[in-house]
């Protein structure tokens, strides 16, 4: 498999954190609620899953890219000990759908 590539730089991706923890969130009131995706709106949000991946950087911008996240989430909003793993992987919340 080819290593990502940065289109800005044309440069592969390297590897830079392994294993990185990530929050998906989902729309406060269920998937039926409207929520502007991104961060430009992240009231309307809340966690939802979290996921597992491994982040790399362009060497050239320094942009930060997450792949490699397998076939499901680490933990789910029902799952026991939920809140107490958000916490852990606060580092970033995708906010979309």
């Amino acid at each position: 498999m080819l290593k990502p590539i940065c289109v800005k730089c044309r440069r592969f991706y390297k590897p830079h954190r392994n294993a990185r923890l990530f929050v998906e969130g989902m729309p406060k009131g269920g998937l039926d609620h409207v929520a502007l995706p991104g961060t430009s709106h992240p009231e309307d949000w809340q966690p939802y899953k979290i996921w597992c991946g491994d982040e790399w950087i362009c060497r050239g911008c320094g942009n930060l890219i997450i792949v490699g996240t397998g076939s499901g989430p680490v933990k789910e909003r029902y799952h026991e000990g939920f809140d107490e793993a958000v916490a852990k992987a606060s580092y970033l919340t995708v906010n979309d759908c």
